[in-house]
């Protein structure tokens, strides 16, 4: 039997974009579904959230070099 689906968790993701057009590509991102959390123009790169079945959606915006999803690592605690 499968499970129930609800809807789509955000996920953390971090796009890298062209420097030299940042501000028109992080718009499209916003409405391609992206909720920023902070920018680096000068890197070219932003993070934020997004529903999981919208990350494809924000690869496919123009201006986008890549999106990578947030990864979270945790040390053992210290003896």
């Amino acid at each position: 039997m499968s499970k129930p689906t609800g809807p789509a968790e955000p996920v953390g993701v971090i796009v890298a974009v062209d420097p030299g057009r940042f501000a028109e590509v992080v718009g499209a991102l916003r409405r391609a579904g992206l909720t920023v959390t902070s920018e680096q123009p000068v890197l070219g790169t932003l993070s934020g959230t997004v529903t999981e079945d919208r990350v494809a959606a924000l690869a496919a915006v123009d201006g986008v070099d890549s999106v990578d999803r947030e990864r979270t690592y945790r040390l053992p605690p210290h003896d």
